[in-house]
C-alpha cells in the first residue's frame, strides 16, 4: 500500500486565507487529515529550505539592527547604555505605531501618503481641545469650526454607507464631543484624536474604494489638504504645549514604576507563553499538525528569559545623577506597542476579516470571485490606518510635549513606511504582519539614534536611512523573484 505523503502548510497568508475562502469545507477537512508533524531536525531543514527559496521574512530586518547595534556599540561609549536603550523606544515609538496602521495598507498593494500629516491633524486637534478646555469654537472661529464638523458628519456617513459600522461610530463620537463642547480631559483628548483619525481614514478610504481613485494619487492630495489644516488650525510658527497635562505628557515620557513594571512582565511574558503552549498542546491532542514540542519550548523559554533580562535592566536606576534623580522603570511607550501589536496581530492572523485583507492583498480578482465584499475591505484599512496613525500622532506629541504644523511631516511619513517595508512587510501586497513595523521602526530608531550620538548632520541621516530603506526594498524584490522561480 503505497503511503500518501502528508500535506504540507500553504506558503503565504494570502494564498492560505484565498483557499479557505474559496472552498471553506475543504479547508476543514484538510486540517482533518492533516496529522503527520515534523521532528525538530526536519523542521529545521524545512525552514532553511524556504530560506533558500526567498521566503525571508523578518530575518533580514532582525541581522542588520544586530549589526548596527554591534557598529554603533562599537563606534560610541554612550550608545550601548541603559539610558540611552532606553530611550531608543520612546525616540522611535511615534514612527513604529504609524508604521503599524500602514501595516493594514500595504498588505493590500496599496499607498497611504497622508498617515504621517493626519496623525499630526489628530494630535493638533487634540492640543486645541485640551488647551482652550473644549472650546473649538471660540478657538477656530465660526466657519473653520462648522467646516471640521461637517467634515466628521460626512466621514460618518461615508463610513455608514461603505458599512464600516466602527469607523461611522467613532466619527460620531468625535463630532459629539466638538460639537457639544465637552469640557477638556486628558482621556478624553486621546479618545478625540483617535476620533478625528478615523474620520480621516473613512474620507481616504471612500476615495479609493468607492471613488476608484488610485491611492497614491489620493493620499497625495490628502497630505496637501491635510498639511493646510494643520497650519489652520495652529498657524505658521505657532505651537500648542501639553506639558502642563501630567497624563499626556508621561504618555512617551513617563516610566512604570518597578512593581508595576515586574507586573507587566508577568502579564505579557507569562500570558505569551501559557497562550502559545495551550494551543500548542490542544492542537497536538486533536492530531493537528504542530510545530515540534522542543522548538515551542525553546521559543517560550528563549522569549520569557529575554523579557526577564530586559525588565530587570529598565528597572536599575538609569538616571546620569543617581543621587538627586531616580529613573527607573519600563516606558509606557512599550506596554502601548505592545498592545496595539497583539491586537493588530490577533486581527491579521485569527479573524475571518485578516484573511479578507491577505486575500484581497494576494489577489485581487480572485478574492472578489470568492465572494469578498473588496470595495470594503479596502476602504477599512485605511480607516485602520488613520486611526493608528492617529495614536502614533499622540505618542510623537507627548515626546516633545508640543504640537507644531510640522508634526507628522515628510520624515515622519517616510520613516513609518521604510519601517513597515525594512521590517519585511511587502509594497506588492499579500505578505506582511504587524510586527515588522516594529523591527523596522527599531532599525530606524538605531539608525537615528547612533548617529545622533555620533554628532553626525541631518543629511548623514537621512542618506543613511534611505539607503537602509533601499536595501530592504531590494531584498524584498529578489526574494519575490527567489520564491517566483522555485515555485516553477
Amino acid at each position: 500500500m503505497t503511503e500518501t505523503p502528508a500535506k504540507h502548510e500553504v506558503d503565504t497568508p494570502a494564498a492560505e486565507a484565498l483557499a479557505q475562502t474559496q472552498n471553506p469545507t475543504a479547508a476543514i477537512t484538510d486540517f482533518g487529515i492533516d496529522t503527520t508533524s515534523m521532528s525538530t531536525g526536519e523542521a529545521l531543514r524545512d525552514y532553511f529550505a524556504r530560506l533558500r527559496a526567498g521566503e525571508l521574512g523578518s530575518l533580514p530586518s532582525l541581522f542588520g539592527l544586530l549589526v548596527l547595534v554591534i557598529l554603533f556599540s562599537a563606534l560610541s561609549d554612550n550608545f550601548f547604555t541603559l539610558a540611552n536603550i532606553a530611550n531608543v523606544f520612546p525616540q522611535g515609538a511615534g514612527v513604529i505605531i504609524i508604521a503599524m496602521g500602514i501595516v493594514f495598507v500595504l498588505l493590500l498593494g496599496e499607498i497611504d501618503l497622508a498617515a504621517g500629516v493626519a496623525s499630526g491633524t489628530a494630535a493638533s486637534v487634540m492640543a486645541l481641545h485640551y488647551v482652550h478646555a473644549g472650546n473649538l469654537l471660540g478657538t477656530l472661529g465660526s466657519g473653520v469650526f462648522v467646516t471640521f464638523i461637517a467634515v466628521l458628519a460626512a466621514a460618518m456617513l461615508l463610513s455608514a454607507y461603505q458599512r464600516i459600522w466602527g469607523g461611522a461610530a467613532l466619527s460620531l463620537v468625535g463630532l459629539l464631543i466638538v460639537a457639544i463642547g465637552v469640557p477638556a480631559n486628558a482621556w478624553l483628548e486621546i479618545l478625540l484624536a483617535i476620533c478625528v483619525g478615523t474620520a480621516i481614514g473613512c474620507i481616504t478610504g471612500f476615495l479609493v474604494s468607492k471613488i476608484g481613485m488610485p491611492s497614491f494619487v489620493v493620499t497625495l492630495a490628502l497630505f496637501i489638504v491635510w498639511q493646510g489644516v494643520l497650519l489652520q488650525f495652529i498657524g505658521e510658527g505657532g505651537t500648542i504645549g501639553i506639558t502642563n497635562s501630567d497624563v499626556l505628557y508621561k504618555i512617551a515620557n513617563g516610566n512604570l514604576n518597578v512593581v508595576g513594571s515586574w507586573i507587566f512582565f508577568l502579564v505579557a511574558a507569562g500570558g505569551f507563553a501559557v497562550i502559545t503552549l495551550l494551543s500548542h498542546f490542544r492542537r497536538l491532542q486533536r492530531g493537528l499538525v504542530v510545530q515540534p514540542t522542543t522548538l515551542v519550548l525553546v521559543k517560550v523559554g528563549a522569549l520569557v528569559v529575554l523579557s526577564a533580562l530586559g525588565t530587570w535592566l529598565l528597572t536599575v536606576n538609569r538616571s546620569p545623577n543617581k543621587a538627586v534623580v531616580t529613573i527607573q522603570g519600563i516606558p509606557y511607550v512599550i506596554p502601548i506597542m505592545l498592545v496595539l501589536l497583539v491586537a493588530g496581530t490577533y486581527v491579521l492572523n485569527r479573524t475571518k476579516y485578516g484573511r479578507y485583507v491577505y486575500a484581497v492583498g494576494g489577489n485581487k480578482e480572485a478574492a472578489r470571485r470568492a465572494g469578498i465584499d473588496v470595495p470594503k475591505i479596502r476602504a477599512s484599512v485605511f480607516v485602520i490606518g488613520s486611526a493608528v496613525a492617529a495614536i502614533g500622532g499622540i505618542v510623537a506629541a507627548s515626546k516633545v510635549g508640543s504640537v507644531s504644523p510640522q508634526s507628522g511631516g515628510l520624515n515622519t511619513l517616510l520613516y513609518s513606511v521604510g519601517a513597515a517595508v525594512i521590517g519585511g512587510t511587502s509594497l506588492f501586497g499579500g505578505k506582511g504582519r504587524v510586527a515588522d513595523a516594529v523591527v523596522g521602526g527599531l532599525v530606524i530608531a538605531v539608525v537615528i539614534n547612533g548617529l545622533g550620538l555620533l554628532k553626525q548632520p541631518a543629511a548623514v541621516v537621512n542618506i543613511v536611512t534611505g539607503l537602509v530603506l533601499l536595501l530592504a526594498a531590494t531584498v524584498d524584490a529578489l526574494s519575490r523573484r527567489r520564491a517566483a522561480a522555485s515555485a516553477r
